[in-house]
């Protein structure tokens, strides 16, 4: 009987709905993360790529030394890229769902179709050791940023990172 009662009040009580990436409506989004992941991403692949040029497959029957701390290096260097495409592609799914508006997308018609391309090749970067889909990652992640940035009537700016991919990152002034 109480039960009813309560779900009955619970039901008659003016509500809100809140929007929050942690389902605590603070309203801390930033695409900041998703740059660092696509950065990551695109270094890891960079390095996998050097490791596969310093070590090329041996003919012999038991690898040396060497060839077994590459395969380490390796299968480290792709856990991390794999850990950071996920991190990307959960952070757009929360500026998508979470963050941008229907007025958001009607304002930057390209913003879904941005996001849609971005995850695909978070995807395809984990599947391959291929540095142009790790570029375009990057690209669009640095779209993202820069359309988030005008939602918030901030003025982005692309600036050269601190990384070692020597790409950029976008801020904002």
């Amino acid at each position: 009987m109480i039960k009813t009662i309560s779900n009955l009040i619970v039901k008659m009580m003016p509500y809100k709905i809140a929007y929050a990436h942690c389902d605590i409506p603070c309203g801390i989004y930033d695409p900041h993360l998703a740059q660092l992941g696509a950065h990551t991403v695109l270094r890891m692949t960079q390095m996998l790529g050097e490791i596969k040029r310093e070590n090329p497959p041996s003919h012999k029957a038991s690898a040396g030394q060497s060839e077994i701390k590459a395969e380490h290096d390796v299968a480290r260097m792709t856990h991390v890229k794999e850990e950071h495409g996920s991190l990307i592609e959960d952070e757009l799914g929360t500026l998508e769902n979470d963050y941008f508006k229907d007025e958001h997308f009607k304002q930057y018609p390209q913003l879904r179709e941005i996001i849609a391309d971005a995850v695909k090749l978070s995807a395809k970067t984990r599947q391959t050791i291929d540095m142009a889909s790790a570029e375009e990652l990057l690209e669009k992640v640095l779209q993202i940023s820069e359309i988030f940035y005008k939602t918030k009537n901030l003025e982005p700016m692309r600036v050269k990172s601190p990384y070692p991919t020597e790409r950029e990152i976008v801020v904002y002034k």
